[in-house]
């Protein structure tokens, strides 16, 4: 026998041995398609998730008497009546910073303003940002927590709402803490101009980080590391839950535990909270009445929709709210978005709410550590950890590989 001849015997010989193992291959393939996929289907179920739970005990979540009340909502009112005078007479950027400015400083706040200067695809945004810092009576001021409010808020995702009443709220509290001497770590108010350009510029410069696109006045005033951030978003007249968003840019989580003390909290206060602003239920009147009313599908539905936001977050790589920008600066920070309603809260229980969040966190020793930084929230007092949601995404990985593999 010649040698082509042999080896082409040979060749074929191989593919008969091999064929079996691709046909098997295809199979496995297909089963680990189909398994990923009915896992991640699955998610959204209360089979795979688990009631929130703290794992820092210094934190102590409710535990404290909060002293905000009436007085401190008459001096919001107060502050919201200026800032909609200012609002009505088309004040600019520089008259808004520079009253802001000065009323931090008849608090008896040391104050500044920045100027920024953001170029973007279409358009160049020119703003100014206005901050105050609230020394700590009791230690150096290495550390530091930030209360902010943006001037535009996140109402669908910064359409151009004011924030009027969350600005608000941030200047009657820094009146409020200035009265008192438990403060543990600086405290920074920050008012950013805009949505989210603002805050961008505040943060860059304070941590000394450039960027092609800002321009922005470096910063007169500076103090320690930032731990936790709280970000105020109250667009309505009066608000009837509380909802919290807090992914950050490229899929940054903040530190489980700060979520759960807020919710925790809130609930405590007697203020309802959700996850993002999905008040209502979801509405699934493409199913036969007795399916949608189950309470397990109606679980599912809503628990899906929760994860399907979180996902879109997610995978675009951009924040859900000004509180996104602190994340890549392992400052753990989140949004509480007074979800607009005709009541029944406002100033009083927000006030309260947040009072009691910074007492809070004003417990800590150390940086947030001991809870999860990667889970998913199904709802605001539900979430999955990693260990239940990753296997669906490496079966489908897995199922891929095979598939490269079989068409090499």
């Amino acid at each position: 026998m010649d040698g082509p001849t042999f080896r082409l015997q040979v060749f074929l010989r191989g593919l008969s041995f091999f064929r079996p193992k691709a046909r098997r291959i295809t199979i496995l393939k297909l089963a680990l398609f189909i398994a990923g996929y009915v896992w991640m289907l699955s998610i959204p179920s209360t089979r795979l998730d688990r009631g929130v739970y703290f794992d820092e005990n210094a934190l102590q979540p409710g535990q404290v008497n909060t002293y905000w009340n009436w007085k401190e909502v008459h001096d919001a009112d107060h502050f919201l009546e200026e800032l909609e005078t200012l609002r009505d007479s088309n004040a600019t950027s520089e008259q808004r910073s520079q009253y802001i400015m000065r009323e931090f400083l008849k608090i008896g706040l040391s104050a500044s303003t920045q100027n920024y200067e953001f170029t973007g695809l279409h358009n160049d945004i020119n703003g100014t940002n206005t901050y105050a810092i609230l020394s700590s009576p009791r230690v150096s001021g290495a550390e530091a927590t930030v209360i902010s409010a943006s001037w535009i808020s996140r109402m669908d995702e910064g359409d151009g709402t004011l924030n009027l009443r969350g600005v608000a709220t941030v200047l009657a509290l820094s009146r409020y803490v200035k009265q008192y001497s438990l403060w543990a770590r600086d405290i920074i108010f920050i008012i950013s101009d805009g949505y989210m350009e603002g805050m961008q510029a505040w943060l860059s410069e304070y941590h000394g980080v450039t960027q092609s696109n800002i321009r922005a006045q470096r910063l007169d005033l500076s103090s320690g590391v930032i731990w936790t951030a709280l970000n105020i978003d109250y667009p309505g007249h009066s608000l009837s839950h509380l909802g919290i968003f807090h992914e950050g840019l490229n899929g940054r989580l903040p530190n489980q535990d700060l979520l759960n003390s807020f919710q925790h909290i809130s609930r405590r206060t007697g203020v309802s909270v959700v996850l993002y602003d999905h008040k209502d239920e979801p509405e699934l009147r493409w199913l036969p009445e007795s399916i949608r009313t189950h309470p397990e599908i109606k679980t599912y539905a809503a628990q899906a929709r929760n994860l399907w936001r979180h996902v879109g977050y997610q995978a675009s790589g951009r924040g859900s709210g000004v509180h996104g920008l602190f994340h890549q600066y392992r400052i753990d920070a989140f949004t509480m978005f007074a979800v607009p309603s005709a009541g029944p809260h406002g100033f009083h229980s927000l006030g309260r709410v947040i009072e009691s969040t910074m007492r809070t966190t004003n417990n800590l020793l150390e940086r947030l550590h001991a809870s999860f930084f990667f889970y998913v929230l199904t709802s605001f007092d539900r979430f999955v950890k990693i260990g239940n949601y990753l296997p669906s995404a490496i079966l489908i990985s897995v199922a891929m590989m095979f598939g490269g593999k079989t068409a090499n």
